[in-house]
């Protein structure tokens, strides 16, 4: 089984990889960072903080097709215990505003 991540205007693939690439946790997406195309996103100074994991970072896909705010996030250090997260890049298991998730 392969977990993908595609823009949903054009199509292309922010993120794809096999079990062995991917973490599900609470119902979303954790990638390796060799499983995304970073070249599409960028890692904002927009924040969340959950209370039990910390402080996470909000993704932007950037296309030539436009702008698409908090299509994911990502861990840099998050509070203990949730250490299996930290560098990976988070992405919902539905559908969003900018972005796409398939199991293939």
């Amino acid at each position: 089984m392969r977990y993908t991540v595609e823009e949903r205007a054009g199509g292309a693939v922010i993120a794809s990889g096999a079990e062995n690439d991917v973490q599900e946790f609470e119902g979303n997406w954790y990638f390796a960072p060799a499983a995304v195309d970073i070249s599409l996103l960028r890692i904002t100074d927009r924040t969340y903080t959950c209370p039990y994991k910390g402080v996470c970072q909000w993704l932007d896909l950037e296309s030539p097709r436009g702008r698409a705010r908090n299509v994911g996030w990502i861990y840099l250090n998050p509070k203990p215990g949730y250490e299996f997260i930290q560098g990976q890049f988070g992405f919902y298991d539905h559908d969003t505003a900018g972005a796409r998730s398939l199991l293939r």
